[in-house]
């Protein structure tokens, strides 16, 4: 039988090709173009004529090729064996596409994104005979060691169980059966979902929780909630992808969804070689049990990235409807946004601020708005989060620019990366002046009962050392160090300490690379301590350069470097070292 052609090309301009005769066709329904049938996504209808981004190479297209309509919007295939899997932008499996076809993905390759051979346990959770509703958990797989598969009720389905088989299974198979108003509906391990269109939930919750990630300067001054949003801007080189790798390794979440979007391909090959060999530091299994990769290197499509952050968040609120916390890292959506502005130049649209369309707000918005903290459609209500993590990455370092300003006006955590700082090799080059978390205020309650009650004193009192240390530090260019009052010197003293000893964190340092929230409280109450000792031995005639020679800052520098079970009984030592050393300084001050 012959393959019905719906459509031929009529223009093709680099990603975007123009095609007539697509009679029925809605918007953003798949198409096949050409000869070896290119996946593409209607994006722009007039009559019959309509303007296709196509995910692959378009080199060697024609007018007058084929165009055959799907009938179907680009969608995901969900299901077990999502885990551990690196994708591509419109989710085909990478490392099957590598073995079948080597090292560079074939045009037109059309490949199943889930193992199909592969036999799946199912242990049904329901019984036959039961009443069912949407978000029901029918039964569990256990997809890896570290995360239960919760096979759900799909949404727009009610009524009875009249069938549920235990056993092995593919993710082809039918394992239950529902009677409804309309006839049976069979549930499989998997099920299809548009990448465009949120899943829904039942109502969205306050972030009360922070979502701890090990990294000093962000739990403890500029913490992101679970079902929070932040942005990382930051020039070239300032370490926006070595933040996002150390969240994605070591925050406090369940499931890490990875994006790389448009990034270099070093870059992402680090990624892909790394996280295999990565620990999980809660269960000590591999971290790739929890974790899915999806690549779109800046050589790809461009339009494969526009798809890839929408695929990422999919499956990130698939995972969140099993009731898991799960950690999305965008990586870059700056690179989102200038596919984007290509495809909206190849359309010949309106072009808004610097080239970019338009809807550039709208479309940012809408992306972290499918995060949350939120209470999914089920019976037992329930509650998963998505944590929206992006990078921005402006020309030159410039935040005033579009993607910037509009993800601030989104996002609710803002973590300014600092170009002065990285040169300097204080690494995160996180700037402590300009970033910010509006979250602060709405955890006060947790981290007071789960850390301790003077936590948020803590943080305001180094926050308010940091910022007269900015405002001496312009004094001091003027008249120099030595021309400031001894009080003065002794702010700047505990301000040093706070950055060096406090702020910066070594990503590659085995000890340093994590640092528990409770390691943290200790560190921190200790540098102040200190800081307010030396205030007080100041004002009682000591000099400043008498303190900052005290032998215990020795040991206040080495509590970075102090594994988590050695830390207490250092700490015991340095206010005990502390109070001996600074008792010396006021007895010589007296006599």
């Amino acid at each position: 039988m012959n393959e019905m052609v719906d459509a031929i090309v009529n223009r093709i301009s680099g990603p975007v090709v123009i095609a007539s005769g697509l009679e029925g066709a809605q918007m953003y329904d798949v198409v096949r173009i050409g000869e070896l049938g290119l996946v593409g996504e209607i994006i722009r209808l007039e009559g019959s004529r309509a303007g296709i981004q196509v995910y692959e190479d378009t080199t060697g297209l024609r007018p007058g090729d084929k165009v055959v309509n799907t009938k179907q919007a680009l969608s995901l295939e969900l299901g077990p064996g999502l885990l551990t899997s690196i994708y591509d932008g419109i989710q085909r499996p990478l490392d099957v596409l590598r073995k079948q076809g080597g090292d560079f993905i074939s045009r037109g390759y059309a490949i199943a994104a889930l193992n199909e051979d592969k036999r799946w346990e199912f242990i049904p959770l329901k019984k036959k005979g039961e009443d069912v509703s949407p978000g029901d958990v029918l039964g569990e797989v256990q997809e890896t060691p570290l995360i239960k598969h919760r096979i759900m009720v799909p949404f727009g389905v009610k009524g009875k169980l009249v069938e549920i088989t235990e056993g092995q299974f593919t993710v082809k198979d039918t394992v239950a059966t529902i009677q409804n108003a309309n006839g049976k509906v069979d549930v499989g391990l998997s099920s299809r979902w548009r990448v465009r269109t949120p899943r829904p939930v039942l109502r969205k919750l306050p972030p009360e929780t922070p979502l701890l990630t090990g990294q000093r300067i962000l739990d403890t001054f500029f913490p992101v909630a679970k079902g929070g949003n932040a942005a990382i801007p930051g020039p070239f080189g300032s370490g926006k992808t070595v933040t996002q790798q150390q969240l994605s390794k070591w925050a406090d979440s369940d499931v890490i969804v990875y994006v790389g979007c448009g990034e270099r391909g070093n870059e992402m090959a680090e990624v892909l070689a790394t996280f295999p060999e990565l620990e999980d530091p809660k269960s000590k299994r591999p971290l790739m049990e929890r974790t899915i990769l999806i690549a779109n290197t800046s050589n790809m499509p461009v339009a494969a990235r526009e798809a890839s952050i929408y695929t990422g968040i999919t499956m990130a609120e698939y995972y969140r409807d099993m009731g898991y916390d799960v950690a999305l890292m965008a990586d870059s959506t700056s690179r989102w946004a200038e596919a984007l502005r290509e495809i909206s130049g190849r359309l010949e649209e309106m072009p808004g601020e610097e080239g970019y369309p338009a809807y550039l707000g709208r479309r940012l918005a809408e992306f972290y708005e499918r995060g949350g903290k939120v209470v999914v459609i089920s019976p037992e209500e329930r509650i998963g989060s998505i944590t929206v993590v992006g990078a921005v990455s402006p020309p030159g370092g410039d935040f005033s620019e579009p993607v910037s300003q509009n993800t601030l006006r989104v996002t609710r955590v803002f973590w300014a990366l600092d170009a002065s700082l990285a040169s300097r090799r204080h690494f995160p080059s996180i700037n402590w002046l300009t970033s910010y978390s509006l979250y602060v205020d709405e955890m006060s309650d947790w981290y007071r009962k789960n850390v301790a009650k003077e936590w948020i004193d803590l943080r305001k009192e180094a926050l308010e050392i940091l910022q007269r240390e900015s405002e001496l530090q312009e004094i001091v260019q003027l008249v120099g160090f030595d021309a400031l009052p001894e009080p003065e010197k002794g702010v700047l003293d505990t301000a040093r300490s706070i950055r060096e000893d406090y702020l910066q964190q070594s990503a590659y340092d085995e000890v340093d690379t994590y640092t528990s929230i409770k390691k943290q409280h200790l560190m921190l109450s200790i540098i102040l301590e200190f800081g307010r000792k030396e205030t007080q031995a100041i004002k009682q005639g000591a000099q400043a350069s008498q303190v900052s020679a005290l032998e215990v800052k020795n040991n206040i520098s080495r509590m970075k470097w102090t594994r988590e079970e050695e830390v207490e009984e250092l700490a015991d030592q340095i206010r005990k070292d502390m109070e001996e050393q600074f008792g010396k300084i006021l007895q010589e001050v007296a006599t």
